[in-house]
């Protein structure tokens, strides 16, 4: 008898362990009948209405705004999930379209002669300035190095300028990027973004701020400013109409910058010397005149929230973001001029819906609430996400963390997931322990002078404090290796990143990788979710003291 009752205690916890929904206390067993939602019919599904031509590219203010917003909402109510805003589904973003078109050329004049610069091939700009016409004429051009005041790095590239009424030109990224002693090194901080300098130039009084494009430490080539560039622009509304900011922002050619110097009579190595802690900014001698004519137009957007509410602890949130919005329709690239974003981010949009379902099939609930949040204008520079981070839709100091999703590439399983930003948070030895399980490793960004902790929505939660993590394609590609892994991310920076060419080709697609990566996210997710503790941000993060001080 006492042998019949051992095998029935035996037998018991066999049972027990093959069953995905016996959890014991604090166990992260992720359940597999949840799991297995999580598949490429539904990514497909999703995906292929979304990055449709119907949808027309997706932008604000559009009829396809229109259509990607009630389709989500219709999905959320289907995956069973309550309105994320009182009784609405959607978080109203008042916005400003402003389509700036230059008068003509850009004109800049020296004693020695001068420069006619034609639009779009030679420069882009535009203005936030909510007015018909904006006008900067015969204005000093300054060059102000990397455009950076980072008193933390004893860099301050307007020392003892006084820029007012002049126009200033910048370099893109910042001083790690050519010398690894500096800043970060390669890794580039939030001075090097543009939209920082585009700031900085405001907080200094110029009139004009132009960023120099250059290929390398942008991450970038000029045919995305183009395009980026070429369409009218969203901004928040502000109750100053913008007039806090720059008149004219924009961009120009490395060529062209090269012409600007000689013009000046400035030596060839004027970049490489404005990489040293000692330079100064020099008055090029030149005068810019540029107008530029709008087209004005207010509306507002949507951000799209639904909400699983928590087992115990409903008013805890874990947030998983992405943004609906891409491009809309712009200059025709091979007669296509629909920008679809099917990779930018019609995958990151339908990975909610995704995870929507996939946590409603649990056998027990999450104990904190999730939020799931479609956000608006990422790509008109993270609109949608610093509206909600000042208008927070759930108490910023009860979300755990925020999850964010955007750009799951289609080129199969890797042995690896990059993490945007490592060394921010704790999150990532959550992220870590899920990716072991799947026989994965956690890597460092590959080309962390790219910026792209600064380039995603999870940037605007983590300036409120909340821990946030954005995963990027791993590289080392399980079926053909490194090399080509490596080659599949350049290959879609170069010819498909912000052009007609992201388009959906599920014959072409295999989503292998793209589902491991979110049933990776899901662990993740879960975790937090039935947990008590909140992660915290790592020693060193410039958001550690933000989170601390919102949880007092």
């Amino acid at each position: 008898m006492k042998r019949y009752f051992l095998i029935l205690a035996a037998a018991a916890i066999g049972l027990a362990a093959c069953n995905p929904s016996a959890k014991k206390e604090g166990d992260t067993m992720t359940d597999s009948t949840a799991l297995k939602a999580i598949d490429d019919t539904s990514f497909s599904k999703y995906i292929s209405v979304l990055a449709s031509d119907d949808f027309e590219g997706r932008k604000p203010f559009t009829t396809g705004e229109t259509k990607t917003i009630n389709y989500l909402e219709a999905e959320f109510k289907k995956a069973g999930l309550k309105p994320g805003n009182g009784d609405s589904y959607f978080q109203k973003v008042p916005m400003v379209d402003i389509m700036s078109t230059p008068a003509g050329d850009m004109q800049i004049k020296g004693a020695s002669g001068s420069l006619s610069l034609k639009y779009l091939d030679d420069f882009v700009a535009a203005t936030r300035h909510v007015k018909p016409q904006v006008k900067v004429e015969n204005s000093d051009i300054v060059f102000a190095g990397y455009g950076i005041v980072a008193p933390e790095y004893k860099w301050n590239d307007y020392a003892g300028l006084n820029v007012k009424g002049k126009t200033v030109v910048v370099m893109v990224n910042d001083p790690g990027f050519s010398d690894t002693t500096l800043f970060k090194g390669k890794t580039m901080t939030y001075y090097g973004r543009w939209t920082y300098k585009f700031e900085e130039a405001a907080r200094q009084g110029a009139s004009g701020i132009i960023i120099i494009h250059d290929t390398a430490p942008a991450s970038y080539p000029w045919t995305v400013i183009r395009s980026g560039w070429s369409k009218s622009k969203l901004y928040l509304a502000a109750a100053d109409n913008n007039s806090s900011r720059v008149p004219v922002e924009g961009w120009i050619t490395s060529d062209v910058a090269k012409k600007l110097f000689k013009l000046a009579g400035k030596p060839a190595d004027l970049l490489q010397q404005a990489g040293k802690p000692d330079f100064k900014p020099i008055d090029l001698g030149l005068k810019l005149s540029i107008t530029l004519n709008n087209t004005i137009k207010r509306s507002t957007s949507n951000n799209v929230a639904a909400i699983l509410p928590g087992s115990k602890r409903a008013d805890e949130y874990i947030i998983y973001s992405g943004h609906w919005d891409h491009l809309g329709k712009g200059e025709a690239v091979n007669g296509d001029s629909i920008y679809n974003g099917a990779v930018d981010n019609a995958t990151g949009t339908a990975a909610l819906l995704v995870l929507a379902h996939a946590f409603k099939k649990l056998p027990t609930p999450p104990e904190r609430s999730i939020l799931f949040i479609a956000l608006t204008a990422e790509e008109q520079g993270l609109l949608g996400s610093e509206y909600y981070s000042a208008h927070p839709l759930v108490s910023v100091n009860k979300t755990v963390a925020d999850i964010n999703i955007d750009a799951m590439e289609a080129s199969g399983k890797t042995k690896d997931i990059v993490a945007i930003g490592y060394g921010q948070s704790e999150l990532e030895t959550y992220l870590e322990e899920a990716a072991k399980k799947q026989g994965r490793v956690v890597v460092k960004d590959p080309n962390p002078s790219a910026g792209s902790y600064f380039r995603s929505d999870h940037f605007n939660f983590a300036k409120v404090g909340i821990p946030s993590i954005f995963t990027g394609n791993g590289i080392d590609n399980i079926a053909h290796g490194k090399e080509w892994g490596k080659k599949q991310q350049e290959d879609y920076n170069e010819n498909r990143y912000h052009a007609p060419a992201d388009n959906f080709e599920p014959e072409k697609w295999d989503f292998s990788g793209m589902v491991e990566d979110l049933r990776l996210l899901f662990d993740v997710g879960e975790k937090l979710s039935n947990e008590t503790t909140f992660p915290g941000w790592k020693e060193g993060s410039e958001f550690k003291a933000i989170r601390e001080k919102s949880l007092q």
